[in-house]
């Protein structure tokens, strides 16, 4: 038996999530536990069949202003805190009737899930929980003779204790059910108060506070030698955190980390459009194609850039059917997610063992609110979501020649796929795909070249007489702070520009477009990525 064994004689129950209640009530009341617990918990334990002492019993007051008050009693609180050891406390419980409590079983009121459904504002404030967030931090301060659960998932793993050492738990399980406890407390805080400042319009409140629940432990992070794992976070997006892995080898942290680039970029090809398709590598996307199927819009994104697809994730906006399937395992990929997928589908996959198949139930708001972190060295940089879209920007055109439909159209889609390639950024597009993309370069001369070397690779792949970027639009995700940038787009093919407009420059990047017969549109909002 480990050190400090403390057998458990009394246990106080009180949860809102009653999933495998009675039977783990019932496993204590085997080992003599007695019961105490609260409203509907004592009711469903009595339901059950349990005898059960309600904490009204307990301390002598009923429970008051609609449930608010029932826990908040010396009884209570001094049977948790009280340390067994110390003859002070022994005699203060003595001498007040203060009974031990040797277990606590505390699941929260579901705010998280409240705010999460969109419920009014009265009811997320009653889906706030005082009590049981003051029993939990009292239970696990003093760890070393109470035990602490905070969620079902622990109570298999505490009645196998329980099991083992005939009753008693160890140090080692009450020191870590304690700091589980504290973490669930202070990620439910964060909520908390990360839905009042949301609610309050504050977006620099003077304290921030994020938590998130375990997913999985991941083998490393970026590299070997770090650490890493997944939590998942309040609030609900579609996405990668909240798919299901049908199959393949665990995921790892750049795979969750690509994946979920890959599917942010898929959203913004919402569902009312035509199937659309992302191919990322190292957070970037490599080819990005709309089309009238999803095999057709795999097809025009791998053929972006065939030698960076080896290898990448790929998103869809529509449901995988069997077509796709067959078409995306046809070169190692590491992994596909989508909304869903049809069965047949989900066969083809199945004979690529180790390739990840993730549903995702449905695609992610691109015009959402929301926040996202970045640590740096002893800080946060806390910001909303780029929730910009391009369909709702004001274009401008600052040119003599106005950009064509078929221009304009594909002006829009590339300064889309722009908003999720890392900055300085430049797309070339043509027919609703992307023919050359330059991502992450010091200067925005550079990823132009880079753009239009990339599809003069592509198309001796393909075996085409001239680059896709011939007759092609070009986007940039911020201004062109002088015209050689885009004289180096010009010089590729592009025949029209969709960039942010805002420089010192404009007017004589302006002019270099009349001198060449280029259209270009300002959208007057800038995506810069880091």
């Amino acid at each position: 038996m480990t050190s400090h064994p403390r057998r458990i004689t009394r246990a106080l129950l009180s949860v809102s999530d009653k999933a495998g209640l009675a039977e783990f009530a019932t496993a204590l009341a085997g080992y003599g536990v007695e019961l105490v617990s609260t409203g509907g918990t004592a009711k469903a334990l009595k339901d059950a069949g349990l005898k059960v002492i309600d904490v009204a019993e307990l301390t002598g007051f009923p429970e008051m202003m609609d449930g608010r008050v029932k826990t908040l009693h010396p009884k209570v609180h001094g049977g948790l805190l009280g340390v067994r050891s110390n003859k002070a406390h022994a005699a203060g419980m003595e001498k007040y009737g203060i009974k031990p409590i040797d277990l606590l079983v505390v699941n929260l009121y579901p705010f998280e899930a409240t705010v999460a459904k969109g419920a009014a504002y009265d009811d997320c404030i009653e889906n706030i929980d005082i009590g049981g967030p003051a029993m939990i931090r009292a239970a696990a301060k003093n760890h070393a003779d109470v035990t602490v659960v905070v969620e079902p998932a622990d109570y298999d793993k505490l009645l196998a204790e329980l099991a083992l050492h005939s009753g008693m738990t160890s140090l080692e399980l009450r020191r870590k059910l304690a700091a589980k406890a504290y973490a669930r407390t202070a990620a439910y805080d964060a909520a908390i108060s990360n839905w009042f400042a949301e609610t309050l319009h504050d977006d620099a409140p003077d304290y921030r506070a994020f938590g998130g629940k375990l997913i999985q432990a991941l083998r490393y992070g970026e590299n070997p030698h770090q650490k890493a794992a997944f939590y998942r976070s309040a609030g609900e997006r579609a996405g990668v955190s909240s798919s299901r892995q049908l199959q393949g080898k665990e995921l790892s942290y750049n795979n969750i980390n690509d994946t979920d680039a890959a599917y942010e970029c898929v959203a913004e090809f919402d569902t009312g459009r035509t199937a659309a398709c992302v191919i990322v590598k190292h957070a970037n996307p490599c080819g990005v194609a709309e089309g009238a199927s999803l095999v057709d819009a795999y097809r025009k994104a791998l053929a972006c850039d065939s030698n960076s697809a080896f290898g990448g994730i790929v998103a869809l906006n529509r449901k995988l059917d069997a077509d796709a399937a067959r078409a995306i395992t046809e070169i190692f990929t590491e992994v596909i997610i989508a909304p869903d997928a049809t069965d047949e589908a989900i066969k083809i996959v199945a004979t690529k063992k180790n390739l990840r198949l993730l549903l995702a139930g449905g695609l992610p708001d691109p015009r959402a609110a929301g926040l996202t972190v970045k640590s740096v060295a002893g800080g946060l940089l806390v910001q909303s979501r780029d929730n910009a879209v391009v369909d709702e920007m004001q274009l401008k055109t600052v040119t003599k020649r106005a950009p064509s439909e078929a221009e304009l159209s594909d002006l829009r889609f590339a300064f889309r796929v722009a908003k999720h390639v890392k900055s300085n950024t430049i797309v070339y597009a043509k027919a609703l795909a992307t023919v050359g993309i330059g991502a992450g370069q010091m200067s925005r001369v550079d990823s132009a070249r880079i753009a239009a070397r990339k599809a003069e690779d592509a198309a001796k792949e393909l075996k085409l007489p001239a680059p896709l970027t011939t007759g092609s639009v070009v986007a940039s995700d911020a201004f062109f702070p002088f015209p050689d940038g885009l004289l180096v787009a010009i010089e590729a093919g592009a025949t029209a520009v969709i960039q942010p407009g805002g420089s010192m420059n404009d007017q004589k990047v302006i002019d270099a477009a009349d001198a060449h017969g280029i259209a270009m549109v300002f959208t007057g909002v800038r995506h810069f990525r880091h």
